[in-house]
């Protein structure tokens, strides 16, 4: 590793942020302590000329309120002011560089330039005079003389006689360059000490510096050793500050690497044993996809040797064709199902594809995931064929509704011998169709188990002679119904109205296939713990290969004769949720032109449970 220079180094990274903190913090005292120092010069700076206003202001009061005689030897005011004027000078080192009195007219009565005395019994054109004598305002401001470049303090103050009586106004200037000139000699004392201190903290920053920076490099040399495979050496702990904790951590690290690097092999030995005893097939490969790893389920989903498959090329084994697929788009695929089936046997695997990459993300090889989806697949494919199934049946109905519904609109409605014939057939549609929606919302809910049933004590052959009765009341003519069934009793624990849907479904069926004259036989048998029952009808029958499809929602033997009648095709397969909910099984058997039996059973109480109950 290349050894890093000084002007690259951490530690001359801590000295600069050393001393441009210290830097940041001189500034903002810098700059608080020049602008306070500044406001108070300035103010005592001004209290001082306040008060020397203050005694000037009450010697041209008694001048102005003074009472003049014709003596040719008293003073005039306006000579009386100059002479006030004058004596106020103390010397080159006075503050006050001009003062002037002003009467009421705005002219110039008195002035301490003797330079510019001509300018005595003119008006004066300052517009700060000028306000104080209009409006009797004490008035001050701070100026910069651009002749001279120096910074001035003027100040009009109004000057009133013993009636308050406003008489004229006092004018003068005061250079503050002296406070200024202060102010600079006080801020390079400070820059002075500024430097110094900078000076010292880069010398007290190096050796911080170096407290810091020595642990640290140490710990660098360490690792560069600990790379090379070397744990046997230990980084020296100086105390007990981050730093030294941060040494402890790292011979901690030290001591964990050292277990890790041991440990490395028996996790390699783990994942060889998880990959073997993985239920999904793993397949990892080169850039090229050539197989360099394979697991034993992998190998039994394809039906190959793991050893053989070592260096054979992916798209062979998975039977895709590299001329329409390529390895380097599979990853973007997601997954992909692939056919397996031969002849009747059908066999789906899933494949998931994923990519190894180095550092630099550069792939390097593929990961394969694959997985037998065959039973899912065919629960798809049944969801699918029900949804169509869904749509064709409610189409049907809706379509002939349209078409009567449109020749009503068109005139039809008139008509007093067609109009509620049509009407009729719509009705009867309507009703197919809720019938139809509520045998799904029926299904629908025995499927999510929203409705448990309410079982309860029954004597199923009573019960059994009960239904009958029910529909030999309104048999059609023709059909008789024959019951062959035991004298004895029999309990079953079951929800009463679920089972009589079963049986009003299962002979509903019966009476709609029975031809003219024929004979409905109702029998039930006890057989070990469960009780057989079973209807028998003498109807148009059912092919062999098509018997077991009865139970599957929407199918029909007859399409067109049932949904003449109204049927709905979910009867039977509501009723084998039921019977299968009451821990039973129902089946059918049957012959083309010599009728269908229902079967079903259902599990008798025993003798205990019965006495309990």
């Amino acid at each position: 590793m290349q050894k890093v220079g000084f002007f690259r180094s951490i530690q001359l990274k801590f000295i600069i942020i050393f001393i441009l903190l210290l830097l940041v913090a001189i500034q903002v005292i810098g700059s608080y302590f020049s602008r306070e120092l500044e406001r108070e010069l300035t103010d005592s700076f001004i209290l001082q000329i306040d008060q020397r206003v203050d005694l000037l202001k009450l010697n041209l009061q008694q001048a102005f309120n003074k009472e003049r005689t014709d003596d040719p030897e008293e003073l005039t005011l306006q000579e009386e002011v100059q002479t006030i004027v004058q004596t106020n000078q103390t010397g080159q080192t006075d503050p006050i560089t001009k003062l002037q009195v002003i009467d009421k007219q705005s002219r110039v009565i008195a002035t301490s330039n003797y330079s510019n005395l001509d300018i005595i019994g003119k008006k004066t054109t300052n517009d700060l005079i000028v306000k104080s004598v209009r409006y009797g305002l004490s008035l001050d401001a701070r100026q910069y003389n651009k002749k001279t470049g120096n910074r001035m303090y003027v100040k009009a103050v109004p000057i009133y006689n013993d009636d308050q009586t406003h008489v004229g106004t006092m004018y003068l200037e005061a250079s503050l360059e002296n406070v200024y000139n202060q102010l600079q000699k006080i801020n390079k004392i400070f820059v002075q000490g500024s430097i110094l201190a900078l000076a010292v903290s880069a010398f007290m920053g190096i050796l911080v510096a170096r407290t810091i920076t020595k642990p640290i490099m140490e710990m660098r040399r360490q690792a560069q050793t600990m790379a090379r495979g070397d744990f046997s050496q230990k980084v020296n702990v100086y105390g007990t500050d981050e730093i030294g904790q941060l040494a402890e951590t790292f011979n901690d690290l030290n001591v964990r690497l050292k277990h890790s690097r041991a440990l490395t092999e028996e996790e390699r030995r783990k994942l060889s044993s998880v990959l073997s005893n993985m239920s999904d097939g793993v397949i990892a490969t080169d850039k090229s996809g050539a197989v360099s790893l394979m697991n034993d389920a992998a190998a039994k989903l394809i039906g190959v040797n793991p050893d053989e498959a070592q260096g054979a090329y992916l798209m062979d084994l998975l039977q895709l064709d590299e001329k329409t697929v390529d390895i380097t788009d599979l990853p973007d695929t997601g997954s992909i199902i692939i056919d397996f089936s031969e002849d009747d046997d059908i066999f789906l695997i899933r494949a998931n594809f994923s990519t190894i990459s180095d550092e630099e993300d550069d792939i390097t090889g593929f990961i394969t995931v694959i997985s037998d989806v065959t039973e899912q697949e065919k629960v798809e494919q049944e969801r699918r064929e029900f949804v169509s199934n869904v749509s064709h049946e409610l189409r049907t109905p809706l379509t002939t509704m349209r078409s009567y519904i449109e020749a009503l609109t068109e005139g039809a409605w008139e008509d007093k011998e067609i109009a509620p014939r049509f009407l009729g057939v719509a009705q009867n549609e309507t009703e197919r169709m809720i019938r139809m929606v509520n045998d799904l919302l029926q299904l629908s809910k025995m499927d999510s188990k929203e409705h448990p049933l309410q079982k309860e004590k029954v004597e199923f052959i009573e019960f059994y002679h009960h239904v009958i009765d029910r529909f030999e009341m309104n048999v059609t003519e023709g059909i008789h119904l024959e019951r062959e069934l035991p004298k004895g009793k029999y309990y079953v624990w079951m929800d009463k109205d679920k089972m009589m849907q079963v049986l009003d479904n299962i002979i509903t069926n019966a009476m709609k296939y029975s031809p003219e004259g024929g004979t409905i036989r109702f029998r039930a048998a006890k057989q070990k713990n469960h009780l057989m029952i079973s209807v028998e009808d003498e109807g148009m029958g059912i092919s062999y290969d098509k018997v077991d499809k009865i139970f599957e929602r929407f199918y029909r033997v007859d399409k067109a004769r049932t949904r003449k009648l109204g049927g709905t095709g979910l009867g039977l397969a509501i009723s084998q949720e039921l019977v299968e909910s009451h821990d039973g099984k129902i089946w059918a058997k049957s012959k083309e032109g010599k009728g269908t039996t229902i079967l079903f059973t259902l599990p008798l109480m025993s003798q205990k449970r019965r006495g309990n109950k």
